[in-house]
């Protein structure tokens, strides 16, 4: 199956290729397409895929991102992370808070980077996203919890919000991430301890004495002539035993 893939801006077209032709083979090895071509010229890209069954049918819908990302300036190595499966993309136009005009998206894209990138750096250590800004768009791929906090917090820049308050947001909401994660662990636990459901769990034992009256009932319930059914009944369960006394 051939499919046309976004289409990479000329200054990205010798990133996409590499050196040699090493970033293609690369992406086409780890997407698993039969075939990867790149028209070095007008930047079209196109992807040959082999029979069902000979690729991963996840990896071929996430790769026009992995070139979406690499043509909005993300580096190679980082853009592949998207083929993993809890990895996803989102872009965020900054036209849409300052349109066209050029001196304000380079206010905004100085204020989502910070002095010496730190800002980034940090928005991205709080989120584990991967920041690309690249002209009027900032280009993110992580997982789906954190991807929507580092849009947030771009958004919340690219609005007009301090840099204080955007970070204490993110912290904020880190630390309730980590808490849900651990109450959500901690539900799993209690319930793979539990052995019975209902009333007979929230008392200690009576699910045991519970289980014990059944297995008596169905014993009385034992037709004699049928000796399958007596030769079940006499086998005992792992809490009965036989006791000889002497009268």
């Amino acid at each position: 199956m051939r499919q046309g893939l976004p289409r990479i801006p000329k200054d990205r077209i010798a990133v996409l290729i590499g050196s040699k032709g090493t970033t293609a083979k690369a992406l086409r090895e780890a997407s698993g397409a039969q075939e990867f071509h790149i028209d070095s010229e007008s930047g079209d890209v196109e992807v040959v895929w082999g029979e069902p069954g000979s690729y991963d049918p996840i990896k071929a819908m996430k790769f026009p991102d992995v070139i979406k990302a690499i043509g909005r300036g993300m580096a190679p190595k980082a853009a592949i992370r998207l083929l993993e499966d809890d990895n996803f993309f989102e872009m965020v136009d900054l036209k849409d808070f300052v349109g066209k005009r050029s001196q304000q998206q380079r206010r905004i894209r100085a204020r989502i980077i910070g002095s010496q990138g730190k800002i980034r750096r940090l928005i991205e250590n709080l989120t584990d996203v991967e920041i690309t800004i690249y002209k009027s768009t900032v280009v993110l791929v992580g997982d789906a919890d954190g991807l929507s906090l580092a849009r947030q917090a771009v958004e919340m820049i690219a609005g007009g919000s301090e840099h204080g308050s955007v970070l204490s947001f993110l912290e904020r909401s880190r630390k309730r991430m980590k808490m849900d994660n651990r109450s959500l662990e901690y539900i799993e636990t209690r319930r793979d301890e539990g052995r019975a459901d209902g009333f007979d769990g929230l008392v200690p034992g009576l699910a045991d004495i519970s289980e014990r009256r059944g297995r008596r009932l169905r014993a009385s319930q034992i037709d004699p002539e049928d000796d399958e059914a007596v030769g079940e009944m006499m086998e005992m369960a792992d809490d009965e035993s036989i006791t000889w006394e002497e009268e």
